[in-house]
């Protein structure tokens, strides 16, 4: 779609997200369903994606979000760094003009990429409100000059939001003030992950017995999700797990998965490991599922939590971010140390040889999830803090978005 096409009309007033890309992930799918709530009240919704086109573009563009593009698409792979760099280059000027343009009323940054290009732009062309998400720990943030360029952006930010308190406690210790600062955990469509009647055709396609203790793993096979660990510990677990177990494991393979293979088969538990892959269909996976698990080395706030305990499953996970934001230990799952193989396989061999057990913590994780985490609840935040802030409010006079 052409970006810098005419202004819009007046009336509705315009956010644009900018985001580093429409790749399928937490963020992007987060803000895509957020997106299309927006535009059914009344607000116009742009997304503007860094890198070009992506996998989520269509779903936005059906929801009736616009999407804009630089001119150049961002190339793929590591030895493609200099074009990278030149599309990057390009997309700079590009969105300073759309900015001009379109003049939004609220310009919403997602990711640290998009931050740190855009936040600048959107300060040079006087854009009424700007508002920061971050969506992870600041463990990204190995340069002293991205730590300073941060810094320095927040005092130019209407509102600085975290999606967990430990992203919030990170955010004070960079210098957010407290009345700009938000906190607006992340939402999910419960009904969309409620699917029980799929369990049985899902488990006949995936070639699992109807009696199988079942496993699931939502997240991208990147290093810091703890992917090894889990291999580690189910190999420790396997003499006390039942003799028909399984692991899936769901999500796009960004570079460790032949490590993964390999190890499963150095641990001999490679012919319980299913690699799934990307899916469309994690509603029905996890309908699945007996155990739902999270072993991140690090976490903002998880979608793949809430989405696991919406699907009625009981959840071990490691405390790192806001995972124990969202498992009650010893009430909806299992929060376990990060890095610890061990603790993990006695988690799960616990929830393995107890059914009941892990029927009370998915019941419980069903009504928490209602409760605190619906996209219900995180759309209307959202909504209202850009009301309150089209007024010349702050986050602190929002009562359930204020930090105290």
């Amino acid at each position: 779609m052409n970006a810098t096409a005419q202004a819009p009309a007046s009336g509705a007033k315009e956010i644009i997200f900018v985001c580093s890309a429409l790749d399928v992930g937490g963020t992007e799918r987060q803000f895509a369903t957020i997106a299309a709530a927006l535009v059914r009240l009344g607000w116009r919704v742009s997304f503007y994606s860094l890198a070009g086109p992506g996998a989520m573009q269509s779903e936005f563009e059906r929801a009736g979000v616009r999407v804009i593009l630089p001119p150049l698409a961002r190339p793929e792979g590591s030895m493609a760094w200099l074009r990278r760099l030149f599309a990057l280059a390009l997309a700079v000027p590009h969105l300073f003009g759309v900015m001009l343009t379109r003049r939004p009323a609220v310009v919403h940054f997602l990711l640290p990429e998009a931050y740190l290009v855009g936040a600048p732009l959107a300060v040079l062309a006087r854009i009424p409100v700007k508002v920061m998400s971050r969506r992870s720990l600041n463990r990204y943030q190995t340069s002293a000059l991205v730590r300073a360029m941060e810094r320095a952006l927040h005092r130019r930010m209407q509102a600085v939001l975290g999606n967990s308190h430990s992203v919030i406690g990170e955010l004070i210790g960079e210098g957010v003030p407290r009345r700009r600062l938000g906190l607006i955990y992340n939402g999910i469509d419960v009904d969309t992950f409620a699917a029980p009647d799929s369990r049985a055709a899902t488990r006949r396609t995936l070639g699992l017995a109807p009696d199988a203790l079942v496993m699931t793993l939502v997240a991208n096979l990147i290093p810091y999700k703890g992917h090894h660990d889990l291999m580690r510990a189910l190999a420790i677990a396997a003499p006390n797990l039942p003799a028909d177990w399984h692991l899936l494991l769901i999500g796009r393979d960004d570079g460790i998965g032949n490590q993964l293979r390999q190890q499963a088969d150095s641990l001999g538990i490679a012919s319980r490991i299913v690699f799934l892959g990307q899916r469309d269909d994690v509603a029905a996976l996890l309908a699945a599922g007996d155990i739902g698990l999270l072993c991140s080395h690090e976490e903002g706030f998880a979608n793949a939590i809430l989405e696991g305990m919406a699907a009625k499953l009981p959840m071990i996970v490691t405390d790192v971010g806001g995972n124990a934001e969202a498992v009650v230990d010893v009430e909806t799952g299992l929060v376990v140390p990060a890095r610890d193989p061990e603790r993990l396989a006695a988690a799960i061999v616990r929830l393995a040889n107890n059914p009941g057990e892990r029927n009370a913590f998915g019941a419980a994780g069903f009504r928490r999830v209602g409760e605190r985490f619906s996209m219900t609840s995180s759309v209307a935040r959202h909504d209202r803090l850009y009301r309150a802030l089209l007024k010349g409010g702050a986050p602190a006079d929002i009562a359930d978005i204020a930090v105290a």
